[in-house]
């Protein structure tokens, strides 16, 4: 049984839609997150499986138990679901051993001390109970945030963009630190954030949504060599998306014929064929079958990621080592790296 059940679940502000029917399934000890860009809905969908939002249709389930559908809606506090936001939320006016035993309080007091010990252990700051959040670096007040929310022992922990205060690098190492931690604790928890990265190093499932619609829900791998159609497969990752056309279960597209892999309902048409820069190998060699120009190219540190213009004016982007030094303006060879290739219908917006 899922721990966490979305079935059909509509929000509405008034005559607007802010997100369209959506189901989804989080298993127990799953971590899950919600991805899009900003205004996609996903920080709304969050607020109604917290209990802050009502639904306009549909039902969310926790535990077997319907928390929301249309005619009634449990109150947050009585949900046994645990919250960790951006701004941590820290009481200024308490230590942290205060703060991780707020949400325990009503505990025998030998039981609170014992949480809090194990759970300052579990973030790697044992020595902190008697310090104050302002003495803390905002990677560490993550933590103590994460800590008090788990304090309970909450059935199902949502996290809303907890890592978008800190530094690119720092946030991938919170967001494989806090996915640890997790796993250690079996809580099942639901992310939400606009960052890939983050969701690649910290969910196993992931939900793309873009204006209010689920556009896909399955792993990294899934989202990133299978999207299931052309927002998807833009979003996540970097690649190109090449016309090409699909004529009985044959594709052809300028670059020559591909393996592929696309949805059942692909009918005789043209679609798109999505390329990832790895997947493109340049040659110097000005016998290759095809040639490209380079308009520009950005230092990487390993590789060079280059951007490259076809004899069709469509472009491509292409990895090279950055012990390989291509100039911006030339022309260059280049071939395809002999694979399954994602097709999806093409997005004619």
């Amino acid at each position: 049984m899922s721990q966490l059940s979305l079935e059909q679940v509509e929000i509405r502000y008034g005559q607007t839609i802010a997100v369209h029917p959506v189901s989804l399934h989080v298993q127990q000890g799953q971590i899950a997150c919600l991805l899009g860009p900003s205004g996609c809905g996903k920080t709304t969908l969050l607020r109604a499986i917290a209990g802050f939002e009502p639904l306009s249709q549909g039902q969310i389930s926790l535990n077997g138990e319907v928390i929301s559908n249309t005619q009634s809606t449990l109150a947050t506090e009585q949900r046994k679901i645990g919250m960790v936001f951006q701004d941590y939320a820290l009481f200024p006016h308490l230590n942290i051993a205060e703060n991780i035993r707020f949400g325990i309080r009503k505990q025998p007091n030998k039981l609170q001390q014992q949480r809090v010990k194990e759970l300052l252990e579990l973030v790697s700051l044992p020595d902190y109970a008697k310090r104050y959040p302002h003495e803390l670096s905002g990677g560490q007040q993550q933590r103590i945030a994460l800590a008090r929310a788990l304090a309970p022992k909450p059935a199902l922990l949502l996290l809303d963009e907890p890592f978008g205060s800190q530094d690119t690098e720092l946030r991938e190492n919170l967001a494989r630190e806090v996915r640890e931690m997790l796993k250690h604790e079996g809580i099942t928890a639901l992310l939400v954030t606009h960052d890939q990265h983050e969701a690649f190093a910290m969910a196993d499932e992931i939900g793309v949504l873009q204006a209010g619609r689920l556009q896909q829900w399955g792993s990294a791998y899934e989202l990133y060599y299978q999207p299931q159609n052309a927002f998807v497969a833009s979003f996540i990752g970097q690649g190109s998306l090449l016309a090409a056309q699909f004529q009985n279960g044959q594709v052809s597209s300028y670059l020559g014929e591909l393996n592929y892999s696309a949805p059942c309902d692909l009918k005789n048409e043209t679609v798109a064929v999505l390329i990832r820069p790895e997947h493109v190998q340049l040659t110097q060699n000005p016998l290759a079958t095809h040639q490209a120009l380079i308009t520009s190219k950005v230092f990487r540190g390993h590789d060079y990621l280059y951007s490259l213009k076809l004899a069709n004016q469509e472009t491509l982007l292409a990895l090279a080592s950055s012990e390989q030094f291509y100039t911006v303006g030339a022309s260059i060879g280049l071939t395809l790296e002999n694979r399954i290739y994602a097709l999806v219908k093409r997005d004619l917006n």
